[in-house]
């Protein structure tokens, strides 16, 4: 059981040192990217395909989920303030409500930077094709089949990294559990 648990756990540093990798990759190229003004053309093809994709699904919690992580962390040292910051937050998700819009906006700005107006056209009218429509509803499904099939993967991977661990350390006569 031990090993299973330490197992367990190297394979989901693994993949968490995978993934933050990749995410890491992907936000250099972003944050280096300068935006520069678009044409109002190509930044409503851009919203017109990021609606079609379901973009806003990424961060229309974004606000509630942000108060509330805030509420969270000022209860934990402020737990005599209860009620008063559960009414405050209240108080505070409705005054911003709506600001996550700003992530749209500048989603489609970014998209409108990385492809032209031409090129965002030709994407909508692909997304409106049968094939478009087809990928946009299966792709969601083909892509969590997918990130299932890789932690299946890297935990039996891991185990195996860790059989030839063990091995290689036996034949040292330094056996490790």
């Amino acid at each position: 059981m031990k090993y299973l648990a330490k197992a367990l756990l190297a394979g989901g540093l693994a993949i968490g040192m995978t993934l933050s990798s990749v995410a890491a990759q992907a936000q250099a190229p972003a944050q280096q990217l300068q935006l520069k003004p678009v044409s109002p053309g190509a930044m409503a093809a851009a919203k017109e395909l990021l609606s079609m994709k379901n973009a806003q699904a990424m961060y229309a919690s974004a606000v509630p989920n942000i108060v509330q992580h805030t509420k969270d962390s000022l209860l934990r040292n402020n737990l005599n303030y209860q009620k008063e910051l559960n009414d405050v937050a209240l108080v505070i998700a409705k005054n911003l409500g709506g600001r996550e819009a700003e992530v749209g906006d500048e989603m489609a700005k970014i998209y409108a930077n990385v492809f032209t107006e031409q090129e965002l056209k030709d994407l909508v009218t692909f997304y409106k094709s049968p094939l478009g429509q087809k990928l946009l509803t299966e792709e969601p499904k083909a892509i969590a089949t997918s990130m299932s099939y890789m932690n299946q993967w890297a935990r039996t991977f891991t185990e195996l990294v860790s059989d030839q661990f063990r091995a290689e350390m036996k034949k040292r006569n330094k056996p490790i559990m």
